[in-house]
C-alpha cells in the first residue's frame, strides 16, 4: 500500500510538473512573451488628405502585423485615381493632422494604372508598433495630379 501512494504521489508530482511545462512554454517563446497576431485594416479617400483632395479615388489597406517579429504585412487596393500612383507610404499622425513619414516610401513600380495593388512589409520598432494600436498611422498614395497625397487612410489595428 506504501508502495502504491508513492508512486501515485510521483506520478502526479511528475504530471504537475509537465503540465506546467507546457503551460509556461505556450505562453512564450524563448524569452519574449506570446502575443497575437494583429490584423489591419483602413479606407483611403480624397476628403482625408490634410488639406482635403476632390476626387473618387478610394483605397483599402489589410494585413497582419507580428508582434514576436515586428514586421507588419500589408496590401493595399486603390481605384478610380486621377491617375496612376507615383508615390505612397505609411506615416506617423492622428487623424485630420499630417504626420511624418514611416520608414521607405513604397516602390510601387512602374506601368501602374489608376486602379491597382501594392504588397510589401515594414518592420516597425515597438514604439511605432505602440501608435500603430493606438490608431496614429496612416497610409497615403500621390499621383501626378496630387504628388503630396490624393487618398489618405487611417488603419486599425484589431487582434
Amino acid at each position: 500500500m506504501k508502495t502504491q501512494k508513492f508512486w501515485l504521489g510521483a506520478a502526479l508530482t511528475v504530471a504537475s510538473f509537465a503540465l506546467a511545462t507546457v503551460l509556461m512554454s505556450s505562453s512564450s517563446v524563448g524569452n519574449a512573451k506570446f502575443q497575437q497576431t494583429i490584423k489591419i485594416s483602413g479606407n483611403a479617400t480624397g476628403k482625408d488628405v490634410v488639406p482635403a483632395v476632390t476626387g473618387t479615388g478610394t483605397a483599402t489597406i489589410n494585413g497582419t502585423y507580428d508582434p514576436s517579429t515586428g514586421v507588419l504585412t500589408y496590401t493595399t487596393n486603390w481605384k478610380d485615381l486621377s491617375g496612376a500612383p507615383i508615390n505612397g507610404g505609411f506615416y506617423l499622425g492622428a487623424p485630420g493632422a499630417a504626420g511624418t513619414p514611416l520608414g521607405d516610401p513604397w516602390t510601387l513600380g512602374t506601368d501602374l494604372k489608376n486602379t491597382g495593388s501594392y504588397a510589401g512589409t515594414i518592420k516597425l520598432t515597438p514604439e511605432q508598433a505602440k501608435q500603430l494600436t493606438s490608431g496614429q498611422l496612416y497610409y497615403t498614395l500621390g499621383t501626378q495630379t496630387n504628388a503630396g497625397g490624393e487618398i489618405r487612410g487611417q488603419i486599425s489595428a484589431k487582434p
